[in-house]
């Protein structure tokens, strides 16, 4: 399906009780179409946080360990350097989506982790969706990534069960 498939037209002024097919958003009570970002843009997004995140593994968390004198080729599942790049990692995604509704991958490409109710995103919802949904992803070896591809709304397993997509930026 192609990404312009994927547009979807808002309604304005509609009274809040009444309820609307899932295919419709409410974003603060305005009129616009919000364009639902594919597998490909991101993906991208997604290689460039991954450079980010290990950019900031090796200026700022490697030099530490070095500094105190911590393994840095310990080989296990708890190894001091796995739970910081761990830290770092979900750290990123959950700061970064929370404050901005994006990470610099996403800014990079001009997308933005929406709430599909419209809503603002909470932090239950991030922290669902960028940690939580994250290790699932991680557990089935990234596959249901590929959900996005054929979904809809471009939504991710971490996103129909935290309620938010991904949308390009006006």
């Amino acid at each position: 399906m192609k990404e312009k498939d994927a547009e979807l037209h808002l309604e304005k002024n509609v009274d809040e009780t009444e309820e609307l097919p899932s295919e419709h958003i409410i974003l603060q009570n305005q009129t616009s179409t919000i364009r639902f970002a594919g597998f490909w843009m991101r993906f991208w997004a997604y290689l460039i946080d991954i450079i980010v995140i290990g950019s900031i593994d090796r200026i700022i968390i490697k030099p530490i360990f070095r500094a105190l004198d911590i393994s840095l080729h310990e080989i296990a599942p708890i190894a001091p350097i796995t739970v910081a790049t761990a830290i770092t990692f979900y750290l990123y995604f959950v700061l970064m989506t929370k404050y901005f509704g994006q990470t610099i991958g996403k800014m990079v490409f001009g997308l933005r982790v929406v709430d599909v109710n419209g809503g603002k995103l909470s932090w239950s919802t991030v922290i669902f969706r960028e940690w939580i949904g994250r290790f699932i992803s991680g557990a089935f070896f990234m596959l249901v990534y590929i959900v996005v591809a054929f979904h809809p709304k471009k939504q991710g397993v971490h996103d129909i069960f935290a309620d938010t997509t991904v949308a390009h930026e006006k």
